[in-house]
């Protein structure tokens, strides 16, 4: 994997001058699949996925650390609420005796002088907890969180190594063909050129001439419509690989190099689902809803927590008392240099639901019936597992088939063209038969080559089937071996 990451890198550097009349850089399969893995939109995200997940653990963390907090604050009361008490009668601590009518038990009302019009405080607070089982519980979901992201960055991961495979090996097919049809255009100009001059020494008539004519005429103008579809073809693998449009690019790597045969026991030697990144990512959202579960469950366990305030207040007649530097005595009859006095609080805190209703027990219930949901999906995703790799074992094993058989029928159409060619040359044969030929050779071509990308891509969906797409495994399974 580093070796790939390495590539991607170099790629990255070379490319910083494209804009500038540079050549187009060259890319082989390897190549090309590390600078998607690098540089892909989905790829980008599913590494952002990975860090928020990292930063989530790091949150859930930090709650059972310390939580500090500060707090200051100034009041000014313009008018102060009056103080309420029944009047006990003359001397006692409330004398409302000159109060005309007043018996005693009636309520009064007198001035607040216990408390002063403006007050001031700065005080900080801790807390720490020490016990709590939904904290405990998070810890743990939160780890399984980020192993969710890594498992859904591998199920990306395996989607861009796909499409970049397949667009790649497009653009190479095409090339290929491309080569193809000069090679035919060249022959067919050839025959042309000995045809004009047979016809000139009277050996065939010019309707022989015309009838080539006419055959090499087709195969300029499918070449120049082939050559915008192969154009087409490389915009795909661009944005497939998220490569800026404007910018020339090349494919290297050569058909020859091309393995697609192998053998379907090898595949199922050591199968397992977990093979695949689909179901690794459904068994963490398994666990993820067991945790869930028991979170529900945690919430009914008591939580235990530490806690600490420590501050100084004070009070004045006026707003500016409270900064001054005025003397007062403390309780003690002492006299202070000024009027901010400290207090401080320690303890501990226990909290015990004792009765929420039904609600806890009815999400527990929502959360057991959401996992057995999950469960059912692993009987989903297996039996369609199952079916695409029949499916893509079927296709491949057909793709071959066709591919050995198209094969064969473009040997025995050159060998065809290539005789009638002769004979045509010799004066026993026509250049109908020619021009036949010549069609039917085209044709096994095309066959031949589209049976050729089909069976690559039977083998790219039977990679994926069985969870060989991925970075990890993709060297050793990769249809162009490096190299070279």
């Amino acid at each position: 994997m580093k070796k790939v990451y390495i590539l991607a890198l170099l790629i990255f550097v070379s490319g910083l001058g494209f804009g500038q009349g540079q050549s187009a850089t060259s890319f082989n399969l390897e190549q090309a699949i590390a600078y998607a893995l690098q540089n892909s939109i989905r790829s980008r995200n599913a590494e952002l996925d990975q860090r928020i997940a990292r930063a989530k653990v790091n949150e859930t963390i930090g709650i059972g650390l310390p939580q500090i907090s500060g707090n200051a604050s100034l009041v000014n009361n313009p008018q102060l609420p009056r103080f309420f008490t029944t009047y006990t009668g003359p001397g006692g601590f409330f004398d409302f005796s000159s109060v005309p009518g007043i018996q005693v038990g009636d309520v009064v009302a007198a001035e607040n002088f216990f408390q002063l019009k403006n007050s001031g405080s700065a005080s900080l607070s801790v807390n720490q907890l020490i016990f709590n089982g939904s904290y405990l519980v998070g810890l743990k979901a939160a780890s399984t969180y980020k192993d969710l992201a890594i498992k859904t960055t591998e199920l990306t991961q395996e989607d861009i190594i796909q499409q970049v495979t397949k667009a790649y090996y497009a653009v190479l097919i095409n090339k290929e063909r491309t080569l193809l049809f000069n090679n035919n255009i060249a022959r067919v100009d050839s025959l042309l050129r000995n045809t004009s001059e047979l016809n000139k020494n009277g050996f065939v008539e010019s309707i022989d001439v015309d009838r080539v004519r006419v055959t090499l005429n087709n195969l300029r103008t499918e070449r120049d419509k082939f050559l915008n579809l192969n154009e087409l073809g490389l915009q795909l693998l661009k944005f497939q690989m998220n490569y800026p449009q404007q910018q020339p690019i090349e494919v290297v790597g050569k058909i020859e190099n091309v393995e697609v045969d192998t053998s379907l026991d090898s595949y199922n030697t050591g199968w397992d689902y977990k093979n695949r990144p689909d179901y690794k990512v459904l068994e963490v959202q398994q666990r993820l809803q067991q945790l869930n579960v028991k979170n529900q469950y945690a919430e009914g366990a008591p939580v235990i927590s530490a806690f600490a305030n420590l501050g100084y207040t004070t009070q004045s007649p006026t707003i500016g008392g409270l900064f001054s530097t005025n003397t007062s005595i403390n309780d003690e009859g002492g006299v202070g240099p000024d009027s901010w006095y400290g207090f401080s609080q320690i303890g501990l805190s226990l909290s015990i639901p004792l009765f929420t209703g039904l609600s806890r027990t009815y999400r527990i219930q929502q959360e057991k019936l959401k996992l057995l949901q999950i469960d059912n999906g692993f009987i989903n995703l297996k039996n369609g597992i199952d079916l695409e790799i029949k499916q893509a074992s079927l296709s491949f094993d057909n793709a071959m088939k066709t591919l050995a058989s198209q094969k064969e029928n473009q040997d025995l159409a050159g060998n065809v063209a290539r005789v009638t060619k002769i004979k045509y040359e010799q004066g026993v044969g026509s250049s109908l038969e020619v021009t036949d030929a010549e069609n039917s050779l085209r044709q096994a071509q095309t066959n031949y080559y589209t049976a050729l990308f089909d069976a690559m891509v039977a083998k790219v969906d039977l990679d994926k089937a069985f969870g060989k797409l991925l970075p990890s495994v993709y060297e050793e399974n990769s249809l162009i071996k490096s190299g070279k």
